[in-house]
């Protein structure tokens, strides 16, 4: 994969700009948080994935050159495990809706699901 034109980081370190030869992405940095490539978010396998909740206030601390092939983004919660290559960035802001409805999705069913459990003390 060819690594993208330029990539660019905003004022508040709340959105990364990925520029390829035709497209840009425009990634916020709670996007790229909850879609981390790390094993602490998408487990050792299919079914092992851990939901990301509350990282609406995430900001990226920095962005480190992975040799050619990626970058490592550090989020200021202390995640640093993330190696987003260039086609995962690419396929993150080619497909940015699609996966953007299913994480809010999944928000919604697991804040329903936890509302079954709270029990009120009387």
């Amino acid at each position: 994969m060819t690594p993208p034109n330029n990539i660019t980081l905003s004022k508040d370190k709340k959105l990364l700009t990925v520029s390829y030869k035709d497209n840009h992405y425009a990634l916020t940095s709670e996007f790229l948080r909850v879609y981390s490539p790390s094993a602490e978010v998408r487990g050792h396998g299919p079914g092992q994935e851990t939901l990301q909740l509350n990282k609406q206030d995430v900001s990226i601390s920095s962005l480190v050159p992975m040799g050619n092939y990626a970058i490592s983004i550090h989020f200021n919660d202390g995640h640093t495990t993330g190696i987003y290559s260039w086609s995962y960035l690419l396929h993150l802001g080619a497909d940015k809706e699609e996966l953007w409805l299913d994480y809010c999705n999944r928000v919604k069913e697991n804040s329903d699901n936890n509302k079954n459990y709270h029990k009120i003390s009387i």
